[in-house]
């Protein structure tokens, strides 16, 4: 099995993958940008990329977002969080106050830029396609310094200059694994499915596009909207939902976004990375029913129900 990922080696996106089993006995590719990693999916070139989506600091990733709603349609199968630590690195013997330049991802810069604007207040910034190749460009000389993983300051033999330089301790980055279209993993109880969905520009028609979400007690952990290329003031929604395509809520759902909405995406549903909240304690009744929130069971049942009606059996 062939992954592409954000390269090159040691970016936090390589470091993400390692995580998942799937990466185990693969081939890792490192490619030059997430579109390009999206388009070997689509080429047939590797069988699975790896690209980070959000974090907590900046949000989603725009160039991500757009080409998972281009042709032809890829799936999300697994994701990946990591707790993202930056450093501030460069040549053995470099010293801050001769750093005019630093380089890193734009993501990379957001998420250090009070420390920079403070410590380094003269520097030029630039921006680079990952934080590993800031850190390589800081090795041939290109820059003066680089913030990336501490793990790039080993792999170009670079020396720290200043660790955990990030403005937001804690921030985390949300990394996916992207497949062409396929079975989707069976549900563990603790799952993610995400959609895009474009809907007419119309009064009501977002409202009405969650409401077939919520009404099914379907929670909603991420809504996202970023324009549609060709068409002026239309934009894709793109939603995260806890959840699986098998589970009977989100398919009802999706079933009715279908109906609701001009163009529908499904992009995949797969095991959440985020830890799943504790078990109700002996004694205490789920959550999901404490909310008056139909369970699978519930579903069972009322198919069972309507069936026997249909039949024109007594109920």
């Amino acid at each position: 099995m062939r992954i592409g990922f954000l390269g090159p080696h040691a970016t936090f996106t390589e470091q993400a993958l390692l995580t998942l089993p799937e990466s185990r006995g693969a081939e890792l590719v490192p490619l030059p940008g997430a579109p390009a990693v999206l388009a070997a999916v689509r080429d047939g070139s590797v069988d699975a990329g790896c690209v980070p989506i959000e974090n907590t600091v900046e949000g989603a990733v725009p160039p991500v977002l757009d080409g998972l709603v281009a042709d032809p349609p890829l799936v999300l199968a697994r994701e990946a969080r990591i707790a993202v630590r930056f450093c501030l690195m460069g040549r053995t013997g470099t010293t801050r106050d001769a750093i005019r330049s630093v380089a890193s991802h734009g993501h990379g810069i957001a998420q250090t830029r009070g420390w920079l604007a403070e410590h380094l207040p003269g520097a030029e910034v630039r921006v680079s396609s990952s934080t590993a190749e800031a850190a390589a460009q800081a090795a041939r000389g290109e820059v003066d310094a680089a913030v990336a993983a501490p793990l790039a300051a080993t792999q170009h033999g670079l020396e720290v200059l200043a660790d955990d330089i990030a403005d937001n301790a804690g921030a985390v980055t949300r990394f996916v694994l992207l497949t062409r279209p396929g079975p989707p993993p069976p549900p563990t109880g603790w799952d993610r499915t995400t959609i895009a969905a474009t809907t007419t520009n119309r009064p009501g028609t977002l409202l009405g596009l969650l409401t077939e979400i919520a009404v099914r007690g379907i929670d909603l952990t991420r809504i996202e909207s970023r324009p549609v290329k060709d068409r002026h003031a239309e934009y894709w929604f793109h939603l995260d939902c806890s959840g699986h395509v098998a589970d009977p809520a989100m398919g009802e759902a999706l079933a009715a976004l279908h109906r609701r909405c001009d163009r529908l995406i499904y992009l995949g549903s797969f095991p959440r990375s985020d830890p799943a909240p504790a078990a109700p304690a002996a004694g205490v009744g789920s959550p999901v029913a404490a909310l008056g929130v139909a369970t699978t069971d519930d579903y069972a049942a009322s198919e069972r129900w309507l069936a026997a009606v249909r039949r024109g059996a007594d109920t």
